[in-house]
């Protein structure tokens, strides 16, 4: 099987499973990688570790756990052929949270109206980037006070509620522009994750926040400050649209609530 038949084959074996877009470009990706790599070699599992061990000297553990599912999905289900390859352990690092206060100054930076409701509906409502770019009109429902997320990661549709700080603003917004994209960029169709990373990188500079920050840590922060006011973590799970509540419970790990409100024992000696 030469490279193009290969990369064919995975593509039917991903279209036939309605997986999306995205995982089609980077399964296809990292088959490519590791077909550039193969050449002549016959397809094995060693060949595979072989790849593997050389990657992860300069890839991060989640990047080459990304390329071992994509080439063992390969494998098993264009080759017929088992394989067994060990996910490298993870780096176990922490987001730097946004406080409230660096929230509430991020998305209250920007100088025009489009630009502070694209932050404000990512911060307040725990939205991805792909999320808030596919925004329609049509998925605000303000009598319900609901946003409709469609086909969002994982082609599952949920519902997120609207601030009732911004509804008034968001319903005005709304009727004013044109088309029937909500946000969108100055041709009229939708804006690129790009122009919302530039958005939120301009706001931190404007607040003075030292953090870095990018779209996703307003989606974290979202979740964190939810967890700190109480809110129950199945809920957040449903909001933030996860399929297992494992992938939620990381918010417990970033949140310091807890552990701010603890009393060390060197505070209540005497001396």
């Amino acid at each position: 099987m030469n490279k193009e038949e290969a990369l064919q084959k995975l593509q039917q074996e991903i279209e036939i499973r309605n997986f999306s877009h995205k995982t089609l470009k980077s399964y296809t990706n990292s088959l490519n990688k590791f077909l550039n790599y193969l050449k002549n070699k016959q397809f094995s599992e060693q060949e595979v570790k072989d790849y593997i061990q050389i990657q992860i000297k300069t890839q991060a553990p989640s990047t080459i756990a990304h390329e071992i599912f994509a080439i063992q999905f390969f494998f098993e289900k264009v080759l017929n052929i088992k394989i067994n390859i060990p996910r490298p352990k993870r780096n176990k690092i922490l987001p730097d949270i946004l406080t409230k206060e660096e929230a509430g100054k991020l998305i209250n930076a920007p100088l025009n109206v489009k630009h502070e409701l694209i932050l404000k509906v990512l911060y307040g409502c725990g939205l991805r980037v792909s999320e808030i770019v596919s925004l329609n009109k049509n998925d605000l429902n303000f009598e319900e006070g609901l946003i409709h997320i469609r086909m969002a990661k994982g082609k599952k549709d949920r519902f997120v509620k609207i601030p009732e700080s911004i509804k008034e603003k968001l319903k005005n917004y709304s009727v004013l522009t044109q088309g029937t994209v909500l946000f969108q960029s100055q041709r009229g169709g939708k804006l690129t994750t790009a122009t919302i990373q530039a958005i939120v990188e301009k706001a931190a500079i404007r607040a003075r926040i030292t953090k870095e920050v990018y779209p996703h840590l307003l989606r974290h922060s979202f979740a964190t400050h939810l967890l700190e006011q109480g809110t129950d973590l199945k809920v957040i799970q449903k909001l933030l649209g996860h399929s297992d509540i494992k992938t939620t419970q990381i918010y417990t790990h970033i949140s310091q609530h807890s552990i701010k409100n603890i009393r060390s024992p060197l505070d209540t000696l005497s001396c």
